[in-house]
């Protein structure tokens, strides 16, 4: 028995590659397997290869495999584009109607099932989905039940006859494959998984249950790609608790309402990704210079421009800390994990609030549309602050307007909404006085500059780094961000059997950055490694300008063709700074 295999379907957007894939691993999560899963789409509607790859264990994981067991495929581009991935001895499970044929070099196990004529047979060639999900469910020897309740919630809606015709397709993949293959795998045979309930769902998912538990009622946005599945959650979320979605005209509309939003005292966030974070940059400056607390969702993407809008990359964080023109204060975080999208999210909005400025929370698409497995959330830690926000305003026996933006020892002044009686002032986005305003004084602009500038410095995050540091002398430190947490461990496993000694930091706070903290595991380690989604080294080059003296030790491992890393090639670029040694 085995405690982990990787499983794949591809084939051309628009067939059902996407539902087969959610319909499979919905039931693998009911048995209580430990996933992993990614998504190579086209930036199409239909047409264009795709696939979902989605590893399965008996422990948690938090990457994508090196290699595959299963390929499933509804054409032969899927094959030849992914066949070179199946270990020796791997199975590709194909459709008869396109003649299938495994690569020269590739040592697959090939099964050639006539998919879409079975589909036929049983009415139309849509349900192919599910007589190749049977297929590839059934070579596990995993029980079959488990798979039809899974095809029942996904197709529930349509009525029991639809039900009914879909577990008939599952049933028919399954039985013929196991014809042919004498029953199921045994090099298949998964170990039981735990049965522990586990949550299975994206990044986005999480921001957007996240954004609702720390009492955001509006989000105005514009569909972009990784991030537009924020805005589809919160459109059937949010009406429940009295909130609600507008889709705006642009990325400028919608950072502008969020921000206004806010001013009003509504809890609010907008969601993007790197070409409508450009258009917000105006309005983030807005929010910075009238103090207003707003939340902001990058999910990052290949740019520039509209570069590979359903790729991976981590390439806007300098963007987001110097984007905007002038001089401001932001906080900017990046959670690593699906847990964390949720916390980072209901913190990111008491971050705002604290420190009335915006709160920019930065993931990268793996993140935001890979499906995973989740520990279960405890909402016990869910707290909303509001920092400063005022009840009473007493009345001013001379007439003058609220100081909203008070000189105050922190910096912090205080803030009200709206309406509130002793409290209006003026807001504008020029340079004010105490009242709101409009002020040119120099001596008041040096003041505001630094009341504003200094909130930065009194800025505390939850875990702003994350360590996982066994070694007092490590040869090595990787340094990573976003979703590369989980194929760093990985790969520091291999390099453990070549006894190399490394520690792990995950920065998780990008501005202000946490140099203090980073410190010290700079500073033991011989060497460093920084690890990231891009052509520029830009974590690197944060480190770097905040702890000089360890540029020289400095290494960087950049990928930037639109993938993930991988544990091998984490691996073999570490173990390679060391060859000498051996």
């Amino acid at each position: 028995m085995i405690n982990q295999l990787s499983w794949k379907i591809g084939g051309q957007q628009g067939e059902g590659v996407e539902s087969t894939d959610r319909i499979f691993s919905t039931a693998l999560n009911r048995l209580g397997y430990y996933l992993y899963g990614y998504r190579h789409f086209s930036s199409r509607i239909k047409g264009g290869h795709t696939n979902n790859k989605i590893r399965i264990s008996t422990k948690p994981i938090r990457a994508i495999s090196d290699d595959l067991d299963i390929l499933v495929a509804f054409d032969q581009e899927s094959i030849d584009l992914n066949a070179r991935e199946l270990r020796d001895s791997g199975v590709i499970v194909a459709d008869a109607k396109f003649n299938p044929t495994v690569p020269e070099g590739v040592n697959a196990r090939l099964f050639a099932v006539p998919i879409t004529a079975i589909a036929e047979e049983l009415g139309t060639s849509l349900m192919k989905n599910m007589v190749a999900s049977g297929a590839s469910w059934a070579l596990l020897g995993l029980p079959m039940e488990v798979f039809n309740k899974a095809v029942e919630e996904e197709f529930g809606r349509k009525g029991p006859a639809v039900v009914e015709k879909n577990i008939q397709a599952v049933a028919s993949g399954a039985q013929f494959i196991l014809d042919q293959a004498g029953g199921p795998l045994d090099q298949f045979k998964l170990e039981p998984a735990d049965g522990k309930q586990k949550l299975f769902m994206i990044g986005n998912d999480a921001i957007g249950l996240g954004a609702v538990a720390a009492g955001c009622r509006f989000m105005p946005a514009y569909p972009i790609t990784p991030a537009s599945e924020i805005m589809e959650y919160l459109i059937k979320t949010l009406p429940k608790f009295g909130g609600t979605v507008i889709q705006t005209e642009d990325e400028i509309a919608a950072c502008t309402m969020a921000i206004g939003a806010n001013y009003g005292g509504v809890r609010a966030l907008t969601a993007s990704a790197g070409p409508g974070l450009s258009l917000m940059m105006e309005a983030i400056g807005l929010a910075g210079m009238t103090e207003t607390p707003v939340v902001i969702v990058d999910t990052q993407r290949g740019g520039p421009s509209t570069g590979l809008p359903t790729k991976q990359e981590q390439s806007d964080i300098l963007a987001m800390i110097h984007g905007t023109h002038g001089e401001i204060p932001k906080i900017v975080i990046s959670p690593s994990t699906v847990e964390e999208c949720f916390y980072d999210t209901v913190e990111a909005f008491n971050l705002a609030e604290k420190y009335q400025c915006p709160v920019i929370i930065v993931t990268d698409l793996q993140l935001s549309l890979g499906k995973q497995s989740a520990e279960q959330l405890d909402f016990n830690r869910v707290v909303i602050d509001r920092g400063q926000l005022v009840g009473d305003v007493q009345a001013r026996e001379d007439g003058s307007l609220f100081k909203r933006y008070e000189f105050t020892e922190d910096g912090i002044s205080p803030r009200v909404l709206p309406g509130q009686k002793n409290g209006i002032h003026h807001v504008t986005g020029v340079e004010h006085a105490e009242d709101g305003r409009p002020s040119e004084s120099p001596v008041n602009r040096r003041k505001m500059m630094d009341k504003r500038m200094d909130k930065l410095k009194q800025v505390k995050v939850t875990n702003p780094i994350l360590v996982d540091a066994p070694h007092e002398e490590p040869d090595l430190l990787i340094i990573g961000m976003g979703s590369t947490g989980g194929t760093i461990d990985e790969a520091r496993q291999r390099l453990a059997d070549e006894n190399i000694k490394t520690n792990h930091v995950t920065v998780r706070l990008m501005h202000p950055f946490p140099a203090e903290e980073l410190r010290p595991y700079m500073d033991k380690a011989k060497k460093v490694v920084v690890v990231e989604n891009n052509a520029t080294a830009q974590l690197a080059s944060l480190i770097k300008l905040n702890l000089p003296h360890t540029a020289e030790k400095i290494h960087n491992h950049l990928k930037y063709n639109g993938n993930p890393f991988l544990p091998s090639e984490i691996y073999n670029e570490c173990k390679g700074m060391f060859v000498w040694q051996h």
